[in-house]
């Protein structure tokens, strides 16, 4: 939903002096400060006042390829790439690069300083190595000024440092991802795969029932991906299929909601799934929950709340933050005869940083119509918290 989607969607923003100060200048004690004080997901993406900001309305729909570019205009917005890879002998890797920005004011205003900015930018990038029961995850945090970060459309690129995702030529993709941290590191190349697809209504999101709680959301849902990556020095060559959610949005997020568990599958036999649970505070479900089920011969099944039966099956309690997390869940779309089992290709996928979530590479085994199908995908659970 990174919401994405996270997908994580997500995320510090308006915590936001105070933040970028300390994002600025990392020691010891402000990493710890920013560990002990994640941000609530729901807080940050729920509604606002200020008539300032731009919002999403139905009948807005997204116009590419401008709008693989910025949104200043609006609060937020994320470019969230996932995926699953495999080396030349089968191991495993699951991977995440995403960026985010976020406007701590909705006007632009003429500033002296070169340092100023009304927008504040964050991303993650984290490995997952099966084999090695290992998993990397790490954070940057900067303000959009100076060239440290920013996006533009044509051609496109999105960057915070020296992380980005840019177009290998006019064309968006492909695309070239690249990070690097002391101990592992990506470099991939994403390829042209089915046409995007308009989430919700055209590409309007609706997330609550008050006007203006809503995103405007695509997916490319299944690009072949290849390249390598490198762990602790050693490089190993990769290849599989990434996924990218893309959102903006001024108020993402109804009252009255925990998180959500947002799920991107993409199946043996060509069809792609999403779905996303908005999780009440009560426990149940809300009815703006949704997603969709892309065929193979590329049709679109939109599925809301009432076609899609989730049920976790058993949990996984952080042992450096005491959240427990629902990790392996049964999904069921009784229309299209699809049963699924999700779990997780390791429990250990925690994000603990500015925002907290579990975000990881899950394995899918199932059936549809009679027959054996399986696949891989990613999972983001936000707004899970350790018992008091």
């Amino acid at each position: 939903m990174k919401r994405r989607s996270l997908a994580i969607l997500l995320l510090f923003v308006l915590a936001g002096v105070g933040i970028l100060a300390y994002s600025l200048w990392p020691d010891d004690s402000t990493r710890a400060l920013r560990q002990s004080q994640a941000l609530d997901v729901v807080d940050l993406l729920g509604g606002v006042e200020d008539p300032g900001y731009q919002r999403a309305w139905p009948g807005d729909e997204p116009e590419l390829p401008a709008d693989h570019g910025p949104h200043p205009d609006f609060r937020s917005e994320w470019w969230y790439f996932t995926g699953n890879l495999h080396g030349p002998d089968r191991r495993h890797f699951g991977f995440q690069l995403t960026f985010f920005r976020f406007a701590i004011a909705p006007d632009p205003v003429e500033r002296a300083s070169a340092w100023g900015t009304r927008q504040l930018w964050m991303a993650h990038l984290a490995l997952t190595d099966t084999e090695g029961q290992r998993f990397f995850s790490q954070e940057r945090l900067t303000r959009g000024a100076q060239g440290l970060a920013g996006a533009r459309s044509q051609p496109f690129r999105v960057w915070l440092e020296d992380w980005s995702a840019s177009s290998l030529d006019e064309s968006f993709l492909p695309l070239n991802l690249a990070a690097s941290e002391e101990d592992f590191a990506l470099d991939l190349r994403l390829e042209p795969g089915p046409a995007p697809v308009f989430q919700g209504d055209a590409g309007y999101s609706a997330k609550g029932p008050e006007p203006g709680n809503a995103s405007i959301y695509y997916s490319f849902t299944r690009m072949p991906a290849s390249g390598a990556i490198v762990i602790d020095g050693v490089r190993h060559p990769v290849a599989g299929l990434a996924w990218l959610d893309r959102e903006w949005s001024t108020s993402a997020l109804g009252p009255g909601l925990a998180g959500w568990d947002w799920f991107s599958m993409q199946l043996d036999d060509g069809s792609d799934l999403m779905f996303y649970r908005l999780r009440r505070k009560d426990g149940t479900s809300d009815p703006l929950s949704a997603g969709m089920l892309r065929q193979a011969d590329g049709d679109v099944v939109r599925l809301d709340q009432d076609s899609v039966q989730l049920t976790p099956t058993a949990d996984w309690v952080s042992p450096s933050t005491g959240v427990r997390y629902p990790v392996r869940w049964t999904l069921t779309v009784p229309s299209q005869d699809l049963r699924l089992l999700v779990e997780p290709h390791l429990d250990a996928q925690e994000m603990d940083h500015s925002v907290r979530y579990w975000e990881g590479a899950i394995r899918i085994q199932g059936n549809r119509n009679g027959r054996a199908l399986g696949g891989n995908g990613y999972l983001e659970m936000t707004g899970y918290s350790a018992p008091e």
